[in-house]
C-alpha cells in the first residue's frame, strides 16, 4: 500500500516550525526554500535538497508516519520529467550546454525568431543594445566606476578598472569616450594597439613602453613623422604632451586587457605618470582588466610596489540586488514591460542560478557571477525555452530548467 502524501506547509504547522526555520536550518536559500515548500523543486541539486529537508524534519521530531509521507511526496515531486510531463520544467534547446557547466562559461545565446514573436520583440534586447549613453544601465557600482574614469581623465590620475569578463568594463570605457565627445570636453584619449597583446613573445606581442610612446605621438600629431631612435621618439612624445597641455587639453592613456601586459611595462608606467608641466601631470592612466590583474597588483609583489602604491583599484560588482532594475531598463529600451516577459519569481531564480560555491566550499564562500553578459545569456536561453513549450512568461521553473 502506498504511503500517504503530506504537504510541507501542513507538516511545518504540525511540528510548530516556520518556513524561515526550514531555510535557516538547512542552509537552503530563502527563495529556493519558498518554491520547494510549495511543491516546485529546482532541477539542479534536487536530491541534495531532498536529503537536507527530510533530515531536518527528522531532527525537529516529526513523527515516523509523517516522515514516510513526506518522503513519498518529495519523491513524486522530484521524479524524472518523463514520468509527469505536465509538471516538468521545459527543457532548454538542444544547442545549450548542460547544467553542470560553469555559468560564467555559458556560451553566447541567440534569441530565436519563435521567442521574439512569442514575447513581441522586433529584435533581441541584448544584441547591439548600446547605441547611446542612455542605453547604459547605471548601478551604484557602475556610477562609481564612471565617475572615477572621468576624474582620471580630467585630473591625470592612475586607476585600474577590474571585473570579470562580461561585467561591462569596455562599455564604460566606450561611454566615457562618447561623453567626452557629447560634452565637448578637452580630453584626448590615447589607446595603444592591444589586439595581439600577451605577456611574452611566445604567446603573442607584448606591449612595451616604446609602443605607448608611439601611441602618444600618433594620437597628438598623426601627420608627424616619428623620430628614428627610441630616445628621440620619447622626447618627441614629451614635447607634444607639453604643447597639448599648454593648449588646455588633458590626456588619458587607456590600456585594455591590461592583465596581459608584461611586468616591465607596468613598472614603466610610473615614468609616463611623472611627465609633468610644472607641478601638473600631463597624462593619466586607466587600466581596463579582468580579475587576474588583482594578483599582479598585490602588495606581496615587491617588484610592483611602486605601481601598487599609486594605482587606485575600482572593481565592478555583480548586479545582484540591481538585477531587476537592470532587466527592466533593458526591456524598456525596447518599449516592453518586464512584467510581460518575466513572472514575479524569475528574477530571484536568475540571481540564485548565478551563485556558485567553490568545490569543497561552504555556503559562506558563495560567489555571485550575476554580471550583464552572463545574465543575458541565461535569460535568452530561458526565453527560448519558454517559447518552445508555450509558457506565456519566463518563470522560476523555466530558469531552473536552463
Amino acid at each position: 500500500m502506498d504511503a500517504p502524501h503530506v504537504s510541507m506547509v501542513s507538516l511545518l504547522a504540525k511540528i510548530g516550525r516556520t518556513q524561515g526555520d526550514l531555510y535557516r536550518g538547512t542552509g537552503i536559500s530563502r527563495s529556493v526554500a519558498n518554491r520547494i515548500v510549495h511543491g516546485e523543486w529546482p532541477v539542479r541539486r534536487a536530491s541534495d535538497y531532498r536529503a537536507a529537508i527530510v533530515g531536518w524534519f527528522e531532527k525537529q521530531g516529526a513523527a515516523p508516519d509523517d516522515l514516510e509521507a513526506l518522503q513519498a511526496t518529495v519523491e513524486k515531486q522530484v521524479a524524472p520529467a518523463s514520468s509527469h510531463l505536465a509538471e516538468a520544467s521545459p527543457e532548454a534547446p538542444a544547442t545549450t550546454q548542460a547544467h553542470q557547466e560553469d555559468p560564467m562559461l555559458l556560451r553566447h545565446e541567440t534569441l530565436t525568431a519563435e521567442a521574439r514573436q512569442h514575447f513581441g520583440l522586433i529584435r533581441s534586447p541584448f544584441i547591439d543594445d548600446i547605441q547611446t549613453r542612455a542605453d547604459v544601465f547605471q548601478s551604484p557600482s557602475t556610477r562609481m566606476a564612471r565617475a572615477a574614469l572621468m576624474d582620471c581623465a580630467q585630473n591625470h590620475g592612475f586607476m585600474a578598472l577590474i571585473a570579470e569578463s562580461g561585467a561591462g568594463k569596455t562599455t564604460l570605457r566606450e561611454e566615457l569616450e562618447q561623453r567626452i565627445l557629447d560634452e565637448n570636453r578637452p580630453i584626448i584619449v590615447i589607446k595603444p594597439y592591444v589586439v595581439e597583446m600577451e605577456t611574452n613573445e611566445q604567446k603573442g606581442t607584448p606591449l612595451k613602453s616604446s609602443h605607448i610612446v608611439e601611441a602618444i605621438i600618433a594620437a597628438l600629431a598623426p601627420a608627424d613623422t616619428m623620430k628614428g631612435s627610441p630616445q628621440a621618439r620619447t622626447r618627441q612624445a614629451e614635447k607634444l604632451l607639453i604643447e597639448s597641455t599648454a593648449a588646455g587639453y588633458s590626456h588619458l592613456l587607456v590600456i585594455e586587457e591590461a592583465h596581459r601586459m608584461p611586468k616591465p611595462t607596468f613598472r614603466h608606467l610610473k615614468g609616463f605618470l611623472e611627465l609633468k608641466r610644472g607641478l601638473r601631470r600631463m597624462i593619466g592612466v586607466a587600466l581596463i582588466a579582468q580579475t587576474e590583474l588583482l594578483a599582479l597588483l598585490s602588495a606581496q609583489n615587491a617588484d610592483m610596489r611602486e605601481i601598487v602604491q599609486r594605482c587606485e583599484v575600482i572593481q565592478l560588482r555583480p548586479l545582484d540586488n540591481d538585477l531587476g532594475e537592470y532587466l527592466r531598463h533593458k526591456f524598456a529600451r525596447m518599449d516592453i514591460r518586464l512584467e510581460d516577459v518575466l513572472e514575479d519569481d524569475a528574477i530571484d531564480a536568475i540571481r540564485n542560478r548565478l551563485v556558485r560555491i567553490p568545490r569543497g566550499g561552504k555556503p559562506s564562500d558563495a560567489l555571485s557571477i550575476c554580471y550583464p553578459l552572463v545574465v543575458q545569456n541565461l535569460l535568452t536561453r530561458a526565453m527560448n525555452a519558454a517559447a518552445s513549450v508555450g509558457f506565456p512568461k519566463v518563470s522560476a521553473q523555466v530558469v531552473a530548467g536552463c
